[in-house]
Formats: C-alpha cells, structure tokens, sequence
C-alpha cells in the first residue's frame, strides 16, 4: 500500500497533515445509516488508512447516527500524537435516515459532546459548521448565531479549532469576524468549480480547502472523456480526479472515503499520480464541454 509519509502536507490548524486523508462516512451502513455490514472490515481500513501515513480523518457524529465515530474509537484508541480528526455538526438523523437541521445553541452544543463521548476525546481537534438550509448546496443566510456558539465552545477548550462546510464566501467572512476559521469543506471538483474564487482567496490567507464529491456532478460525456484519460494513464477515473485537485491548490486537502482496503489502496496511490501540463490543460478541456 502506498506509504504517504513523504507525500506534500499543509497546515490544519496548527498542526501538519499529509494532504491525502479519508473520510470516514463510508464506514456506516446503506445510506450512511445503521451499523455497517461488517465491523470487523471498517476498523482494518481505518488502522490501513494510519499505518500508510494517513494522518487526517474527516468524520461526524450524525454518521450512522454515532457509528462512525464509535468504530474510528474502536480502531485506533489511543490515538497517536499526530492523527487530526475533523468532525461536523448542524444536522441530526431522523428515524427514516433523513438529514434534518440542528443548528440551534442546544442542538450544536449536544452534538460537540455526543462527538467527544463517541470518541474518547477532552478537546475536539476541529469541528466544522455544516449549514443546511439547502442540504445539497450553499445558500446565503446569516451564521452568526450557529458559529458564535461554536466559539463559546471553543473558549471553554472544548474545540480546538472551528471550520465551515456547505458556505458561501460571504458566510466565510461572517464567520471570520466571530472567530478564526481554519478549513472550509464545500463541493469542488473539476468539473463543479463555483468555489474557484473562495478557493483562491483561501489559499492566499493560508487556509485549508478541503473538497468533497471529487467525482460529483459529472455529464456522461465528461465522464467518458475522464474514463479515456485515465485509461492512457493506466489509472481509475477516481485516482485523476483525485490527482487533479492535488494539483489545482496547495491548500486543497482530501478525504474520499471507503469501506474497502482494495479501494482505500487505490485511492492513496493517486497521492504519487503526477499530471504533466499538457493533461492538465485536456482536464480543464474536459471540464468546459
């Protein structure tokens, strides 16, 4: 398996990680509900992930509900001194595995110790503020309430630090002036730049832009034309997208997720996919047809 030890990293907060991570959502059951249908399976690909030197886990305790969370403890508790995990809150699971909002004072403040209790933890690395007033993309609307909460939180040392996930520019700023914001977690792929200018703004102050969906949004003929890119490569559709948005900032940190080892091994093998210029330049072809 690829060892990514000596791989290119970036500030997250302040410590260092490898910018190839994992995303733990995967790790719960059908639809990210329920357990998954072998425990056993998810805690060898979280200790895979670590012993190959990835050192930044995204997670949520709205994964499962709970489970999520009670396997990464599970598999790696104690963990060790350089392992970051991220965690979001905003939403809650409803009885028909729906994603509902939770974003007032009481909702947010039980969801920073439901993550702590799952695990195992005193301080929360870092937690992300998940708006969902649209579910499935940004839209604008005032912050001010949810993030100055998580600031309370955070100056009671029960968070480290604070990011932002599914925000506008505009909601980055506004959270700026409240308290530090160290990531933002957004949609972002070659093909669905919106964040373009927040990305390039982001990189500028030094601030972690962490995508997800690096194959989202996608046309048929965009992803034939990835398929045939890949194919000269020798390489998955997945291990060029991943190895673009590698390029595209020094910023960008990456976090797809699986359940499997054969598919966890591909993935961080995209983290030694070098993209010449001229693949490059056909990538941002494919992303305009």
């Amino acid at each position: 398996m690829t060892n990514l030890a000596t791989e290119k990293t970036f500030q997250l907060g302040d410590r260092i990680v490898n910018r190839m991570g994992y995303g733990a959502m995967q790790l719960a059951g059908p639809g990210v509900f329920g357990p998954p249908r072998d425990r056993a399976a998810a805690i060898a690909v979280l200790r895979a992930a670590v012993e190959a030197g990835v050192n930044h886990i995204d997670t949520s305790d709205f994964y499962g509900p709970h489970v999520t969370n009670q396997i990464i403890r599970e598999a790696l508790h104690p963990y060790t001194d350089d392992l970051v995990i991220v965690t979001k809150v905003g939403a809650v699971r409803g009885d028909d595995a729906a994603w509902l909002p939770a974003q007032s004072p009481t909702e947010l403040t039980q969801a920073v110790h439901d993550n702590l209790r799952n695990l195992g933890l005193d301080q929360l690395e870092v937690v992300n503020l998940r708006l969902m007033s649209d579910v499935h993309a940004p839209s604008e609307g005032s912050l001010e309430a949810q993030f100055s909460t998580l600031a309370q939180l955070r100056e009671q040392g029960l968070i480290r630090h604070l990011g932002l996930s599914n925000v506008t520019p505009l909601q980055v700023a506004e959270a700026q002036k409240i308290a530090p914001v160290v990531c933002v977690q957004n949609q972002y792929n070659l093909v669905h730049r919106a964040d373009d200018a927040l990305l390039e703004d982001l990189t500028v102050q030094g601030i972690a832009y962490v995508p997800f969906f690096p194959l989202g949004g996608f046309s048929p003929i965009q992803s034939d034309a990835l398929s045939r890119i890949a194919a000269r490569l020798e390489a998955s559709p997945l291990q060029v997208a991943l190895a673009w948005l590698l390029a595209r900032s020094p910023n960008l940190l990456l976090i797809p997720g699986t359940y499997s080892l054969a598919h966890l091994t591909e993935n961080l093998a995209a983290a030694n996919l070098l993209l010449s210029r001229d693949v490059l330049d056909e990538m941002d072809v494919v992303a305009g047809t």
